[in-house]
């Protein structure tokens, strides 16, 4: 199986330093262990960030250079059309960056590919060609799925840890910069309309509750105490807490 890894150029949330997002991290790891011989590529100006992925056990990362305000989908999906990898893994979302986490939708649009979002572990399938998932779905469940390749997946963050960064291995990974085709946006996968005014969503205040919904400012303790139990016995959340305690003490 013939892996790729889409990586982005993150930042750092405290120190805005360029870094690879732990997300790619992890999707390095994945790619791994389907394929030894996996690359990354990254479309952009700079190899700030992504120059640190080789440090993560990847073996190789090519970075088609492209302007800085150029949309980075058509160069890739030309690089990907003339290697045609079997999987394509990317990260669940970008970190800080220039990016709006479209970018592998965007893609697989581009390249007619499907796309299985948050994944947490890949493993080739029973027979030539195909490739077996499990997705994490929503409160704690996850789903098994076969997919014909090749496919375009991004990582959850339950996926397996990402191997720690080793300098050696960044000393032997290799980068290969190539001249990446520039544009504007692809046509037909964004639509540009005027903004249209909705109507706001707004709750009400319960005028029968003190102050009528208003802030109140320095209350008394025991009055902000009494003003939070009254709210929540106006939603039920109290009552329903006597009657949770109620029920249990009659089964005991």
């Amino acid at each position: 199986m013939r892996v790729v890894v889409l990586l982005s150029a993150g930042r750092h949330p405290v120190s805005g330093r360029a870094i690879l997002p732990p997300l790619e991290a992890q999707a390095i790891a994945m790619a791994l262990a389907l394929d030894p011989h996996c690359y990354g590529l990254h479309a952009g100006c700079t190899p700030d960030g992504v120059a640190d992925a080789p440090g993560y056990g990847l073996p190789s990362l090519d970075l088609l250079t492209i302007d800085a305000d150029a949309d980075p989908v058509p160069a890739l999906a030309a690089d990907l059309s003339k290697r045609k990898p079997d999987l394509i893994v990317a990260g669940r979302r970008g970190q800080g960056g220039n990016d709006t986490g479209l970018l592998p939708y965007a893609l697989a649009e581009a390249l007619h590919l499907p796309l299985l979002n948050d994944i947490v572990s890949a493993a080739q399938g029973d027979s030539d060609g195909m490739g077996r998932f499990e997705q994490a779905l929503p409160k704690g469940a996850k789903r098994r799925v076969t997919m014909l390749l090749p496919a375009i997946v991004t990582v959850h963050p339950l996926a397996p840890a990402a191997a720690p960064f080793a300098y050696a291995k960044a000393r032997r990974g290799t980068i290969e910069f190539r001249e990446g085709p520039s544009g504007e946006a692809a046509p037909g996968l964004f639509e540009t309309r005027s903004r249209r005014a909705r109507p706001k969503l707004m709750r009400q205040a319960d005028a029968e509750s003190d102050g009528g919904g208003a802030a109140i400012v320095d209350p008394d303790p025991d009055d902000a105490a009494r003003m939070i139990v009254d709210y929540l016995e106006r939603l039920g959340v109290r009552r329903l807490r006597n009657e949770a305690s109620r029920i249990t003490n009659h089964r005991d």
